[in-house]
């Protein structure tokens, strides 16, 4: 069966990439619709608001390390190896050896930044410092994790796909064992850790199966220092990310307490499970983007127009169906959460900005120009973190959705400041308007009516 192709993408490509994306997708879904029902609906049930603040503020406090352990090696191995596919086990050796030991370097970065909260904060940290650094350890263990970036530079969904709706279904069983058996919150703490475990057992037998070997990877200095050189500023924007995707969160159990951070916890996890879209379509149309650049400057940009003008329209339809259904979403919930209802139907909008913000860091880093990219969301975190100061203590959690809105707007556009990113700025505000797409629609029409 022919897929049919996307304006700008020659059709035999685009079904190669398209079915990329599929499995993707379909790993995602698998993903998504996994975790509504047990991390999204069934746990919040069990634990309660208060509890389940505590099982979620580990891996928030984790968040603002774990983009820098990793030194920004993920987009950027995908990329090498599309380039250089003949130093494939340099880069991923080299890639390892990073983020191991860039994972022990942030651990004691992480228990002085608790220390701290718990030192400074009006209300004490939701969960236990003994529960920090058992969750911390995912930092190490998610280094392997890098063979995600192979999959993904040889066009492999399909094994992604299997990784991860396998993963997450023996999960999601743990979880759901553990619910029945009554167990206590502690044990599903340790389930955060156990779920990375398992993705990385997965990919190690996955690589495997295909007939390569783990083994085989080298440490090289200089390929080394070339991802360093490369990667700090990926690494140093993915903090800015967290910074304007998670402070709300730790804002609001500084501020409002655990119960506050659990409800508003189901809002966002709810709201961001959509966003592996823009992830899975951006990652398995790059390669296509990246050869027209090399080509055609003209078929680049038109590539990169009717990407954009994608991401607004999957992003936006979401937000419109989420926003129309979240009142018998909340009917599932216990009533201590019915304050997450107006919630998300704020937080749910600033997905169009992120799937824009998603495709066009895929352009920056085709451009070579990582360091906008740091820029653009240190610009995004402080105006996050300003917004969330002053919204929080007179808005509650809704306020903190606000904030997170205009951050994220703020943070995709900033483009429009700096010369030489305006015309994708450009690009991408005209995507907003879905001209090209009503554009072909009208094509069409007079072509039927001929």
């Amino acid at each position: 069966m022919k897929i049919p192709a996307l304006p700008g993408f020659n059709p035999e490509a685009f079904e190669k990439y398209f079915k990329n994306t599929g499995w993707l997708l379909m790993a995602r879904v698998g993903s998504l619709f996994i975790k509504m029902l047990v991390t999204t609906v069934a746990l919040p049930s069990y634990l309660g608001s208060a509890n389940f603040g505590t099982y979620s503020y580990p891996l928030v406090l984790l968040a603002f390390f774990t983009g820098i352990s990793t030194m920004g090696t993920d987009g950027l191995i995908t990329r090498q190896i599309i380039q250089h596919p003949e130093k494939e086990n340099e880069l991923l050796g080299s890639a390892l050896r990073i983020r191991i030991i860039t994972g022990l370097l942030v651990l004691p970065l992480i228990y002085i930044t608790y220390f701290f909260i718990a030192q400074y904060a009006p209300e004490a940290p939701a969960a236990t410092f003994k529960q920090i650094v058992l969750v911390s350890f995912i930092c190490i263990i998610q280094a392997v994790q890098i063979i995600d970036s192979f999959f993904q530079a040889k066009v492999k969904g399909k094994m992604i796909m299997i990784v991860q709706v396998g993963g997450n279904i023996l999960s999601a069983a743990i979880k759901l064992i553990l619910i029945l058996l009554k167990a206590p919150l502690d044990a599903f703490i340790w389930t955060l850790v156990i779920d990375v475990l398992i993705l990385q057992i997965g990919y190690l037998a996955l690589y495997r199966k295909l007939g390569h070997h783990i083994s085989k990877w080298k440490y090289d200095a200089t390929t080394a220092k070339e991802l360093i050189k490369q990667g700090w500023p990926l690494a140093f924007s993915s903090l800015f990310i967290t910074f304007y995707m998670k402070i709300d969160q730790l804002m609001i159990d500084a501020i409002l307490g655990k119960s506050a951070l659990g409800v508003y916890t189901v809002v966002v996890n709810f709201s961001e499970s959509w966003y592996f879209i823009p992830v899975a379509i951006s990652t398995s149309l790059f390669p296509a983007i990246m050869n027209a650049r090399k080509g055609s400057p003209e078929l680049y940009q038109k590539r990169l127009g009717n990407l954009y003008e994608l991401m607004v329209f999957v992003s936006v339809s979401v937000a419109l169906v989420v926003t129309f259904l979240a009142p018998f979403i909340f009917k599932y919930y216990k009533p201590e959460y019915a304050p997450g209802l107006h919630t998300l139907q704020v937080h749910i909008w600033a997905g169009v900005f992120t799937f824009l913000g998603t495709a066009s860091a895929q352009y920056l880093i085709a451009e070579g120009l990582t360091k906008i990219t740091l820029y653009r969301t240190a610009f995004g975190a402080i105006v996050n973190v300003v917004l969330n100061y002053f919204f929080i203590p007179k808005f509650g959690i809704i306020g903190a959705a606000y904030a997170t809105l205009i951050a994220y707007f703020a943070s995709t556009f900033f483009l429009l400041f700096i010369k030489r990113t305006r015309p994708n700025a450009i690009l991408m505000i005209k995507s907003l308007f879905l001209l090209g797409l009503l554009s072909t629609i009208k094509e069409r029409f007079l072509k039927i009516n001929r």
